[in-house]
């Protein structure tokens, strides 16, 4: 049995808050269709996203989700939001694309998606379900570097009133970014990744560039990298059991490197903004 099954059994059988609750039932409920909006962005357009409840009584500490430049994010929601909410997480998976009219952003200039990640906190610790002092960011691809840059040290992060307290970025670029975070950070990403290198991830966690050049070291809170050998892209996405090429980047489901993933994001949560069972 892989870990994830073991999990994914052992959640089933638990009890939690409230007569005859199980873990499971908070991923057996379909998400709701929520749309937010901030003042740090200008115009009228609200996003939508998804948003799950665990079960039992709140406040619980919640983590938002951003996905990738294709989109998915009712992936992301089926894949991972659902197995967070049976953790006691409330989850809410945001939509950048579907209210702006964007099909894809693999190509031509980036989205204008820099604040998405706040215009979602800011929506989300307003919920009476959710313990404001205890929510992080997660992202895939380029919402996993929107996840970073939300905690990294610099305008994005100083704008914003609401604070993240921990991110995780899956396979982000990380070619650019300073690395100086304001919050524990873990990356995972695979060995033979072609389209997000792990070889820069590694210079960001070691304060180096790509050139080996020693970059604000000693600044901000050390990023946590996780690197899964014989994983490529996309590594914990199913519908990649067949291997796939998107503009020439090979995309791939890893089930080993996929379930020590879930494992290593159920250890770095509770560590970082905890569990029901730290609930007062």
């Amino acid at each position: 049995m892989t870990n994830f099954a073991r999990i994914a059994t052992l959640l089933a059988a638990l009890p939690i808050w409230g007569a005859g609750a199980t873990l499971v039932q908070a991923a057996d409920r379909p998400p709701r269709l929520v749309e937010f909006q901030s003042p740090l962005v200008g115009g009228p357009q609200a996003l939508q996203g998804y948003l799950r409840l665990p079960d039992g009584p709140g406040p619980s500490p919640a983590v938002v989700l951003l996905h990738g430049c294709g989109g998915g994010w009712r992936g992301i929601d089926e894949r991972w939001g659902k197995l967070l909410a049976a953790w006691g997480y409330v989850t809410l998976t945001v939509d950048s694309f579907g209210t702006r009219g964007i099909t894809n952003a693999c190509t031509g200039p980036p989205p204008p998606t820099l604040y998405d990640a706040y215009r979602a906190l800011n929506f989300i610790v307003g919920q009476s379900s959710v313990d404001p002092s205890r929510v992080a960011v997660m992202g895939f691809s380029q919402g996993a570097m929107l996840a970073l840059l939300a905690v990294e040290r610099g305008e994005i992060e100083r704008s914003a009133k609401e604070k993240f307290r921990a991110a995780i970025g899956f396979y982000p670029p990380c070619l650019g970014l300073k690395g100086n975070m304001t919050v524990p950070t873990l990356i995972l990403i695979g060995e033979l990744d072609d389209w997000t290198p792990a070889n820069e991830c590694r210079n960001l966690a070691e304060s180096r560039d790509d050139w080996g050049i020693s970059r604000e070291k000693g600044q901000g809170i050390p990023i946590e990298l996780t690197v899964y050998p014989g994983a490529y892209h996309d590594f914990d996405v199913p519908h990649f059991r067949t291997p796939q090429k998107l503009l020439g980047h090979h995309l791939e489901f890893n089930e080993e490197a996929r379930d020590r993933s879930v494992d290593a994001v159920r250890k770095f949560l509770y560590a970082t903004i905890g569990g029901k069972e730290k609930q007062p």
